[in-house]
C-alpha cells in the first residue's frame, strides 16, 4: 500500500519510489494518471487498472497473482490509498490468504489540511465526502452537530458552496472552519473564517481544485441543573424511553430525538 504525491510529484519518499521500480504490478485507479507519475521517476513498471467498479473482481485476481509469488503495489490517483479511494478489499482479501500486506506511509491531504487549517488536531473525525443529495447530506451533519472533535470532510469543487451553507445551517454560522485547496500545488490556498462567512464567499466565487473543509468541533457545555435527572434515570424508574426523551427535552431545551438516539447509543456501547 503505497501513498503518492497530493499535487507536488516530488513528495514522494525514496522508499516509495523503490518499492514501485521493484514490484511486478502496480495497481491503480487511474493508468494515465500513475504512469504520469512513474514517468516523472524513470519507472517502467506494468500497470493494471484497479478502482471502484472493478474492485472486487480485480481483488482477487491480485490475490492469485500473490499467492504465485509476485509482488503488488497498490495506489491510489493521488495520497493515500483506502482513505476514501479503493483499497480496502484487496487488504482484506490479502490478509485472509496469508499474504502480508505492508504499509508505505506518505501525503494524505486530510492530515495535510489538518496541519494548516489552525484548528484544534488533538482529536479529530474524518468523515470523507458527505452524501451528494441534500436531504442525506443535512441529516449527516445533523448527526455531527454536537461532535466536539475537530471534522474532515472531502468535498468536490462543484458541490463545495452547497456544502458550506448546509454546514452553516447545521453547525452553526459562527462555528470556524478552513477550506483547504489545491494542496502542494502552485495555487494552494487556505481559507480560514466561520462557516457563514466560508459559504458567502463560496456561493459567489467557483472554487477550483482538490478541496478539504476542516471545521472546529462543537463546544460542549456544562450540563444544566435541570438536567441532573437523565433520561435513564426516568426509564430506571419504569418511564419508556420516548416518553423520557420528551421529558429531558422539554427541560434542557435539546431535541427528543436527540436524547433518544444517545440512549440508543448508550445501550450499544453497554452490551457484554
Amino acid at each position: 500500500m503505497v501513498a503518492t504525491p497530493i499535487g507536488n510529484l516530488r513528495d514522494i519518499s525514496l522508499r516509495a519510489l523503490e518499492v514501485l521500480a521493484e514490484v511486478d504490478v502496480i495497481a491503480c485507479e487511474d493508468t494515465r494518471y500513475t504512469a504520469r507519475l512513474l514517468a516523472a521517476h524513470g519507472i517502467h513498471t506494468p500497470l493494471i487498472s484497479y478502482f471502484e467498479h472493478n474492485e472486487q473482481r480485480r481483488a482477487q485476481e491480485l490475490v492469485e497473482r500473490l499467492v504465485r509469488g509476485e509482488q503488488v503495489a497498490l495506489v491510489s490517483d493521488a495520497g493515500t490509498p483506502t482513505i476514501s479511494d479503493p483499497g480496502y478489499r484487496l487488504v482484506l482479501a490479502a490478509g485472509e490468504a496469508g499474504i502480508a500486506v505492508r504499509a508505505l506511509p506518505g501525503p494524505c491531504a486530510a492530515i495535510a489540511a489538518l496541519m494548516v487549517a489552525g484548528l484544534p488536531t488533538d482529536r479529530f473525525v474524518f468523515e470523507g465526502f458527505l452524501p451528494p443529495r441534500a436531504q442525506a447530506r443535512a441529516q449527516r451533519l445533523r448527526e455531527l452537530a454536537h461532535e466536539p472533535r475537530t471534522l474532515v470532510f472531502y468535498e468536490s469543487a462543484r458541490r463545495l458552496g452547497q456544502s458550506l451553507a448546509a454546514m452553516a445551517q447545521e453547525l452553526g454560522a459562527d462555528r470556524p472552519a478552513a477550506v483547504v485547496r489545491e494542496l502542494t500545488k502552485l495555487y494552494e490556498e487556505t481559507a480560514r473564517e466561520t462557516l457563514g462567512r466560508l459559504a458567502a464567499r463560496f456561493a459567489r466565487e467557483e472554487a477550483r481544485g482538490e478541496i478539504t473543509v476542516v471545521v472546529a468541533g462543537a463546544t460542549v457545555a456544562p450540563r444544566p441543573e435541570h438536567e441532573s435527572v437523565s433520561a435513564i434515570d426516568l426509564i430506571a424508574a419504569g418511564m419508556e424511553p420516548r416518553a423520557a426523551s420528551k421529558v429531558i427535552a422539554r427541560l434542557s431545551g435539546r431535541t427528543s430525538r436527540e436524547i433518544y438516539q444517545e440512549l440508543v447509543r448508550e445501550r450499544e456501547q453497554s452490551k457484554p
